[in-house]
């Protein structure tokens, strides 16, 4: 019943911020007042996966809660590329699952011009991602950031073009 209620918020919130965009505003940088990191995710389209992911380990409501998160969100793309039985493995090991999604979480609001500024993020997961800086680009873990600041009510999130995995 959660679930349910959770995917219909996340609808709601995706139909009002499909109509505050401005006009010639992109699709796929929401910007709904009050939307939390999850709420602002699955709004954006192009993190289904992620999304999913996080309901199966239980870490929605905890994502949706007071934060504030700093979310390094891998892209539907960046899960495309991980084994499917590599992902298969994760799904059934909530525990593991947890761990990998919570490599992808800081506690704290991080907007970029913060990461760039520190030598390494520590996650809730208990591990620490080092940050670098290399041709304008930056990188967190072995991810390069391909979309940075996508602002949320409980946070910010960072798109990442691959998922990371702990050590």
């Amino acid at each position: 019943m959660r679930q349910i209620r959770t995917i219909l918020v996340v609808c709601a919130v995706t139909a009002v911020t499909v109509s505050a965009l401005p006009a010639g505003a992109p699709a796929d940088t929401p910007r709904a007042q009050g939307a939390n990191v999850v709420q602002t995710a699955v709004a954006a389209g192009k993190f289904k996966t992620l999304a999913s992911l996080l309901g199966r380990a239980g870490l929605v409501k905890t994502l949706e809660g007071k934060g504030p998160y700093t979310v390094f969100a891998p892209t539907d793309a960046a899960f495309a590329k991980v084994p499917k039985a590599t992902l298969a493995r994760l799904g059934r090991n909530k525990a593991a699952l947890r761990s990998v999604l919570l490599l992808h979480v800081a506690k704290g609001r991080l907007p970029a011009a913060r990461v760039t500024k520190r030598r390494s993020v520590k996650t809730l997961n208990g591990q620490r991602l080092a940050v670098r800086v290399r041709g304008g680009k930056v990188f967190v873990g072995r991810a390069r950031v391909v979309t940075p600041d996508v602002s949320a009510s409980n946070g910010v999130i960072h798109a990442i073009n691959k998922v990371l995995l702990p050590r």
